[in-house]
């Protein structure tokens, strides 16, 4: 089976690095040079990627890196005890909250960004988590 690796491009590596400390709770890994941080405490590793905005990701990219707030069909979701601890703890670190926290059946979402522009979602579940929703297998 293939292991999970989690790839964050920013605009400032110390940075990236301050808000995954401070606002999510990870611990900075191994540094891979210059421009790379690992980033552990997650149930795979996140390895932080320095790149300046306006380059290109890769040589025919038809855009270039934008550290505005983006969105992508790709994000992460952090599932936490806490929620409310930690949507405080993620703004205080410089993370923003979109929306409301919503209350699901599974449980409790937060919505947010971090200061790179890419969502995230912190999430709290209840009882069985997302089994609430999963409907039993047909015999």
């Amino acid at each position: 089976m293939p292991e999970l690796l989690v790839n964050i491009d920013v605009d400032d590596l110390e940075r990236g690095i301050r808000f995954y400390v401070d606002g999510l709770g990870l611990k900075p890994g191994r540094r891979l040079g210059p421009g790379a941080r690992e980033m552990l405490g997650a149930s795979s590793p996140i390895y932080l990627l320095a790149n300046r905005g306006g380059t290109r990701p890769f040589v025919r990219a038809t855009s270039r890196r934008d550290y505005g707030r983006h969105w992508t069909p790709v994000h992460l979701d952090f599932a936490v005890e806490d929620l409310q601890a930690a949507v405080d703890r993620a703004l205080s670190a410089g993370g923003r909250l979109e929306g409301q926290i919503e209350e699901r059946v599974w449980g409790r979402l937060a919505r947010m960004a971090d200061p790179f522009g890419h969502g995230f979602c912190l999430l709290q579940f209840k009882d069985r988590g997302y089994d609430e929703i999963v409907d039993a297998p047909s015999e």
